[in-house]
């Protein structure tokens, strides 16, 4: 994946901090015996897939290539 810049956009490095806060959120609020928080921080990380997505809609994630299947030499 190195050769391909998988994941290298905003789009991705802003989804994975704000999932990331969100699961540090829940982890805390879970030690805490806090259910509402937990399920809170729960949905901090599904908005960091959303602002993901969004985000990548809007052209700051990776760029669509059409991958072409390569030909196999018969022999």
């Amino acid at each position: 994946m190195a050769g391909s810049s998988h994941g290298h956009t905003p789009a991705a490095w802003t989804g994975v901090i704000i999932a990331f806060i969100g699961f540090c959120v829940a982890g805390a609020f879970m030690v805490m015996d806090q259910p509402a928080g937990f399920w809170a921080g729960m949905g901090v990380v599904l908005l960091g897939g959303v602002v993901g997505v969004v985000m990548r809609s809007m052209g700051m994630g990776q760029p669509k290539r059409n991958h072409t299947v390569p030909a196999h030499a018969e022999g």
